[in-house]
């Protein structure tokens, strides 16, 4: 385990652009039952088919969490009515914790004890930045005159706090919705999102004329949270805007030498996925996503056939095949890596040698297990736990690592915990591990 933090100890990182509070509520029989009683069983089962996009009412809520745990599959809905905050502020939750993407990956990689670690979004108060680990090399760029990096601990900028709700389910959770009898798949989550008028998902024009010298000091860029962006905002400006400028700023840190990830996350706004797709991806060096979300992604560049097979089947070999289109069909990448609830998967075009990416993959996996059994990784030490933790059952089937194609092509068996703490952020920790990981293996093949 030492020799694995020992290669990522001289990576710096930029980590953009969502952090947020999770208020987290873990659901068992008696919530959901009550929710359940507020609408009668038809209207809910009919709200399921409709398959709502944004939260408006209530029972949106109620369908969509439903259908998150029949499924077994993890989901995020924005909140689109803000007058439901004081119905959903009335659920007394279980605990508070950091949230976002971006947010959840700083803490961690700076516990790992990378050389530094900046963390950047827009919209950041007291009460947020509390949230971060008091540590020296995890720093946020403030810009006027001149750049300042400052710990993230002790920013105070904003007043106004993201606070996304955070509904938590273990596998084999029961419970009837009229005569039907609904049992969890697997463990999971469901995210009510919130979206702010004041956040939007890019550097503010004090840092951003700066970028050029922020890249200079990091060697990676794990940059997420576009699907936070809005269609519209109240100042005139659209989703493009801000896409466009995104996409500008990626180019920037490119131009640098800047290895850059888009993580990928649940878009169910159509517009905002496409736009993810076309400004976003089609830029960076690397995307991590689920198997989920890369079935998202074949589907609106037009393959509907595998992208159906792997939300019914998630066959690996289909998922190899997907990830084969998304290199061919995206030149920027370089590399592509899936994670699921059984294994993590991993190809690229470049040289790098099969058993250097199965040490990528098998760290990340140690970092899931750790956070799943845990709830958080607060000490390096803390990493025995998930070490200890053994493969799934089904490591012979997952363990693989071959050429073809001119690809290397590499998958690991997931760490199995039965009973996680806790699923949020789990993907993002095994997609920034991974990210972290490959990049120190390009930054020694370069000195």
């Amino acid at each position: 385990m030492l020799e694995y933090l020992e290669k990522i100890k001289d990576v710096s990182l930029l980590t953009a652009y969502n952090a947020n509070i999770d208020a987290i509520k873990y659901v068992n029989e008696e919530f959901i039952s009550s929710l359940i009683s507020l609408y009668p069983p038809e209207k809910i089962r009919e709200k399921i088919e409709e398959y709502p996009r944004a939260i408006n009412e209530p029972l949106d809520f109620i369908a969509r969490l439903i259908l998150s745990i029949k499924l077994g599959k993890p989901a995020e809905v924005p909140l689109k009515n803000e007058e439901l905050n004081d119905w959903f502020n009335s659920f007394k939750y279980d605990e508070e914790k950091i949230g976002g993407q971006a947010g959840i990956v700083s803490n961690l990689m700076a516990v790992l004890g990378l050389k530094r670690v900046i963390f950047y979004t827009p919209l950041i108060s007291e009460r947020l930045s509390r949230m971060f680990i008091d540590s020296n090399n995890l720093v946020y760029p403030i810009g006027n005159d001149e750049l300042k990096l400052i710990k993230v601990k002790e920013v105070k900028k904003d007043k106004l706090t993201k606070i996304n709700r955070i509904f938590e389910f273990k596998e084999g959770l029961t419970f009837k919705l009229g005569e039907e009898k609904i049992k969890a798949k697997a463990s999971t989550r469901f995210i009510v999102a919130s979206r702010p008028e004041a956040l939007r998902m890019c550097f503010d024009n004090s840092v951003r004329k700066f970028l050029k010298e922020l890249a200079k000091m990091i060697d990676c860029s794990f940059l997420s949270g576009f699907q936070g962006i809005k269609e519209e905002y109240s100042d005139g400006t659209t989703y493009i805007d801000y896409f466009e400028r995104d996409r500008e700023d990626i180019k920037t840190l490119k131009k640098e030498g800047v290895l850059t990830h888009l993580e990928f996350a649940s878009i169910p706004n159509l517009k905002i996925r496409e736009a993810v797709i076309n400004y976003i991806l089609r830029e960076v060096d690397s995307v991590g996503m689920d198997e989920t979300e890369l079935a998202n992604v074949l589907h609106s560049i037009g393959y509907e056939k595998l992208s159906d097979i792997i939300l019914k089947e998630s066959k690996i070999e289909d998922v190899i095949e997907g990830c084969k289109i998304i290199l061919d069909e995206f030149k920027n990448l370089e590399v592509v890596q899936v994670h699921t609830l059984y294994y993590i998967l991993m190809l690229t075009k470049e040289e790098v040698s099969l058993e250097e990416l199965k040490n990528c993959l098998d760290f990340s996996t140690i970092l899931a297990a750790t956070k799943a059994k845990l709830g958080d990784i607060k000490k390096k030490e803390d990493l025995k736990v998930g070490l200890n933790v053994p493969y799934n059952e089904y490591k012979e089937l997952f363990l693989k690592a071959y050429e073809e194609d001119n690809l290397k092509i590499v998958s690991v068996p997931s760490r199995y915990v039965k009973n996680p703490k806790s699923t949020v952020g789990l993907g993002d920790t095994v997609s920034s591990g991974a990210f972290v990981y490959y990049t120190s293996i390009k930054k020694r093949k370069s000195l």
